[in-house]
């Protein structure tokens, strides 16, 4: 497989894996504009050069927009294989290129999202344990940190303080969410609209700036829901699904 590596010169042409649809959706352009204003703090987006998913993107931990304490590690937002390409060892080649230019730019190991049971939207934990990752900090809810130091003796990286036990005091449905995901820019106005219909507390947050995400208090930031202070998901939700939410919390006895 040959890949392409996105940058300020060549994305109005390219496509963006995560949301293969013409440069008008507003999914799009939303995750254009997030990278265009990462590129300089050293995010990489690098892609399979067939139509399809199959991407890795990563960052210098000291940027990324997560709760992480990982100085001098290169933190990976995505690496995402699906459809057709899965199956063909693209996941290990885009894996292997991170991996190589993160020694050359003198980084102290990579560092990812996961959880003891393969969760949507988060790294598969037997796909990172076979890669040789470590388990390096759990949160409360589940959220593990995985990392691979390419020396030894290379600092645990750690969530920091406002993440490891996510919890809030607001009552209601509370979501936090980047535009880093592009079907945030699509589903939230439709689950703001759904919870304005239905009469649901609902508070949206969008962090919009690496200081706000960086303490959040969720290892998750892409998308973060919470139910009466407590964690509930990281899953994007359409409207079928969060209707279902709302019956299935309703049925619970949760306030709403």
């Amino acid at each position: 497989m040959e890949y392409i590596r996105v940058t300020n010169e060549n994305i109005e042409r390219e496509h963006i894996c995560c949301a293969i649809s013409n440069n008008n959706d507003i999914q799009v352009s939303s995750k254009k504009i997030w990278l265009r204003e990462r590129f300089d703090d050293g995010l990489v987006f690098l892609k399979s050069e067939q139509r399809g998913k199959c991407f890795i993107e990563y960052i210098p931990a000291e940027h990324a927009w997560n709760p992480i304490a990982a100085d001098g590690y290169m933190y990976i937002d995505c690496l995402w294989v699906a459809g057709s390409l899965k199956g063909h060892g693209y996941s290990t080649e885009l894996l292997n290129a991170c991996i190589e230019d993160s020694k050359v730019k003198g980084k102290k190991g990579l560092c990812i999202l996961s959880a003891a049971k393969k969760k949507p939207f988060l790294a598969e934990p037997k796909f990172l344990k076979h890669k040789d990752f470590s388990i390096s900090d759990e949160a409360d809810n589940g959220i593990q940190l995985w990392y691979l130091p390419f020396t030894e003796g290379a600092l645990l990286p750690k969530f920091r303080e406002c993440a490891k036990h996510p919890h809030i005091d607001e009552t209601g449905y509370v979501l936090y969410y980047t535009s880093q995901c592009p079907f945030n820019a699509k589903y939230i106005p439709v689950i703001e609209t759904i919870a304005k219909e239905k009469s649901v507390k609902f508070k949206s947050i969008h962090l919009q700036s690496k200081e706000d995400a960086q303490n959040a208090p969720t290892p998750i930031t892409t998308y973060a829901l919470f139910l009466d202070g407590s964690y509930i998901t990281n899953e994007q939700m359409n409207d079928k699904r969060f209707l279902k939410l709302l019956e299935r919390h309703q049925g619970m006895g949760r306030s709403s």
